[in-house]
């Protein structure tokens, strides 16, 4: 496709209303243009396609078109066609990333001093603003401080943790959430059928996961699959420009789950090795596919009556366990962090498989359905009965991500066990209870007796990092010492630790080949040499 062609481009939106997703951020700004109560600067963050640059440009628009402020500027103007064009001389832009020093700052500033020469603002769009180097931001602060009345600010940026607090006090914050996927096919669809450009349902669905909650990321990877699949976009060639797996095997993995065939699973991997298929991908994709299985139990409406594989998800939801498709999940997830670790990749994912086969309760054999659910937890291994391991409790059983909001809505142990945070930092997480979360402040309660860990500025740091990357906006902890009767997911997790010696111990006792060892050998047990699964 030629430059002017690309899909990214041409449907980059030009209006509010054209815009996909974000509505928090556009009836913000949108109210503010309709009362004329203006902000000198903005800061829109974000991850990247989400539309940070857009949305400064059609605010742009907003300040500067002929019918004057509006929140619906009119596109015909000279000023709306001049920013669409980028031909606009009172709008800047700055890619912070290449013009980092002072220098570029400084002279940037010194044009702010002037009138615009056509616009009624002169509007500065500083990218990546967080790349400035200490002195551009101190030479930008002054400015910000007392800012001329015809001069804008909007700053963007996918990083606000490294922008100085005196800036950031001085901006109006909006954060831009990823986009969902569902958002993104919708769209999808619609430019394809505007561009008609025959289709399949499935392509259109690899895509919008792919595309990771960035809209140009998704039309960009639109495009090169319309051009390898010569202007028609199939699933089968969508499936081979990503890499992704083809999800029979996954279903397979589940079926053979099922008949506890762990030769069986084997195969599967061989088949795969063959296709040369990424097992990194396949674990990822194998968590998306218990995270559907998991809603279909819980939420089967959520499953689209036109989805493709609706009928067999539902069946998969009502022959595992709510239990087992938590614990698979959970297993997933490890496997995949823990892939880089192992001999090979093959290695890797064979042994998360045959994990999910070891803890899996012993009466989902060969039962049928209406008694899988009632399946004694128990497996067996070599001859003793043990309780297994990975029977978790709900409160620290593995969710969908969860989302920012009210402390009601999250459960502190379900997001520790999936925050990307190690060492110290999850050594305090652990020893802490979750007292709020509101507009970005999340506000945790320190165990007393675990009162030294109060003092590490760097797990701080790295817990504050990582809950930022989590809710893909910034997060500002805060870490006070509460009392001795919270239950913090540490004392959970040494609750758990007991409670399976303690059950791991009771069985090996009560097993018959151990009991007739000691009847007629006079075997003795030696309690501290057993061990619960792990």
């Amino acid at each position: 496709m030629s430059a002017t062609s690309v899909l990214a481009r041409k449907w980059r939106p030009k209006t509010f209303a054209q815009l996909a997703g974000q509505d928090h951020v556009v009836r913000a700004l949108s109210n503010a243009l309709m009362q004329n109560r203006l902000h000198h600067a903005y800061l829109f963050t974000g991850t990247r396609g989400v539309g940070k640059t857009t949305i400064a440009r059609i605010f742009a628009k907003s300040l500067n078109c002929a019918t004057g402020i509006t929140a619906t500027p009119c596109g015909i103007c000279s000023a709306c066609t001049e920013i669409d064009s980028g031909r606009f001389v009172d709008l800047i832009e700055l890619d912070a990333a290449s013009n980092t020093q002072v220098d570029n700052m400084r002279e940037l500033l010194e044009g702010a001093l002037y009138s615009p020469t056509i616009g009624r603002f002169k509007v500065y769009i500083i990218d990546e603003v967080h790349m400035l180097s200490k002195s551009a931001f101190n030479a930008m602060l002054k400015t910000l401080e007392e800012p001329p009345a015809h001069v804008k600010f909007i700053l963007a940026t996918t990083d606000p943790q490294k922008i100085p607090v005196t800036v950031l006090s001085r901006c109006l914050q909006f954060n831009l959430k990823q986009l969902p996927p569902a958002l993104i096919l919708a769209h999808l669809q619609y430019v394809l059928e505007q561009e008609n450009i025959p289709f399949e349902a499935g392509a259109l669905a690899l895509l919008s996961r792919a595309a990771q909650g960035s809209m140009r990321d998704a039309l960009s990877l639109l495009d090169q699959a319309i051009a390898y699949s010569d202007s028609r976009v199939n699933e089968t060639t969508v499936r081979t420009m990503l890499g992704a797996i083809d999800q029979s095997y996954l279903y397979d993995v589940l079926q053979t789950l099922l008949a506890r065939d762990g030769a069986g699973l084997l195969r599967i991997a061989d088949d795969m090795a063959i296709r040369s298929l990424a097992f990194d991908a396949a674990l990822q994709d194998l968590a998306t596919l218990l995270h559907r299985v998991a809603l279909a139990q819980t939420v089967p409406q959520a499953i689209a009556d036109d989805e493709p594989e609706r009928m067999r998800l539902l069946d998969l939801a009502q022959r595992f366990s709510a239990e087992e498709i938590q614990l698979f999940y959970q297993i997933a997830i490890h496997g995949r962090n823990e892939i880089d670790l192992a001999p090979d990749e093959y290695a890797g994912f064979t042994m998360t498989l045959l994990r999910m086969l070891a803890f899996m309760p012993a009466g989902a054999l060969a039962l049928p359905e209406s008694q899988a659910k009632a399946a004694p937890s128990t497996v067996r291994v070599n001859s003793p009965l043990v309780t297994p391991a990975a029977k978790l409790s709900p409160s620290v059983a593995p969710q969908a991500k969860l989302v920012a909001g009210s402390s009601a809505q999250i459960d502190w142990g379900v997001l520790l066990a999936q925050l990307s945070v190690q060492g110290m930092a999850r050594e305090l997480a652990k020893h802490c209870t979750l007292e709020s979360f509101v507009d970005g402040r999340l506000a945790l309660n320190l165990a007393p007796q675990q009162k030294q860990l109060l003092g590490n500025k760097m797990a701080h740091e790295k817990l504050q990092a990582a809950l930022t990357d989590y809710f893909a906006q910034p997060v500002r902890l805060v870490i006070t010492l509460g009392d001795a009767s919270t239950v913090t997911p540490a004392a959970v997790e040494n609750h758990h630790k007991q409670t399976r010696q303690q059950q791991a111990a009771e069985a090996i006792s009560q097993d018959a080949f151990v009991r007739e060892a000691q009847a007629q050998l006079g075997a003795q047990l030696i309690e501290e040499s057993i061990k619960p699964i792990q």
